[in-house]
């Protein structure tokens, strides 16, 4: 995509977009104001007001979506309506039409969810551009160049590897059937994982003459 990234910590995000030409901010296992469990993510809304404010291209996933509904004026329920685990379908609204995140995606793809939270109000003027039966804002946009997503672009089928499948169990999902029903869409979402991520990457192009670089935020407790 010919940008450089730069990836850091939650705890070591900057409050400000200054010297990067994009940010993207990673999922967590957190609230997007639980700022005693998370101490960083007052920097992390600041971060994405900044972004918002000044135009700088920012793309949110999964908490990161939540942390920038959060930061210009949305709100998040946690633990709110039904949990999305493993490969789920998304269905992008008219809206995403003109959407240069979403061109060329199909109407409807699957993709990687891990969450029970949810984002419950969008921030004043953002654009709510796709949905799934069990989440209604799967994905939107605040002003030109911010996005947030619900689900996990950045994660393939091999991911759900690593979750715990006791718990899955306690909550009546079987992990080895949410496991064949993801390596069965993966070559497809990854398809469409790549796109959405060119997309991005373009608008970065377009926003900045030398792209240098985007900050990206917290991984702790992604999918």
């Amino acid at each position: 995509m010919g940008l450089r990234i730069v990836e850091v910590d939650g705890a070591s995000a900057p409050g400000s977009p200054d010297g990067f030409d994009a940010v993207v901010l990673l999922g967590g296992r957190f609230l997007p104001d639980d700022d005693r469990a998370a101490p960083w993510l007052p920097a992390e809304r600041e971060l994405a007001r900044r972004a918002v404010a000044r135009g700088v291209p920012l793309l949110g996933i999964c908490l990161g979506a939540q942390v920038l509904a959060a930061a210009t004026g949305g709100t998040v329920r946690g633990c709110h309506g039904s949990p999305e685990r493993g490969s789920c379908r998304v269905s992008l609204r008219g809206e995403a039409g003109t959407d240069p995140l979403f061109a060329g995606l199909p109407g409807e793809f699957r993709v990687i969810q891990n969450h029970r939270d949810q984002i419950t109000g969008l921030p004043p003027g953002a654009v709510r551009l796709a949905e799934s039966e069990a989440c209604p804002v799967q994905a939107f946009r605040v002003g030109e160049r911010a996005w947030g997503v619900q689900f996990h672009p950045e994660a393939g089928a091999d991911r759900l590897g690593q979750w715990d499948e006791s718990a899955l169990a306690d909550a009546g999902l079987d992990l080895r059937v949410l496991r064949a029903e993801a390596d069965k869409a993966e070559p497809e979402s990854a398809r469409h994982a790549r796109r959405l991520a060119a997309n991005f990457a373009s608008v970065v192009r377009g926003a900045a003459h030398e792209p240098s670089g985007f900050a990206v935020g917290d991984r702790e407790g992604s999918p």
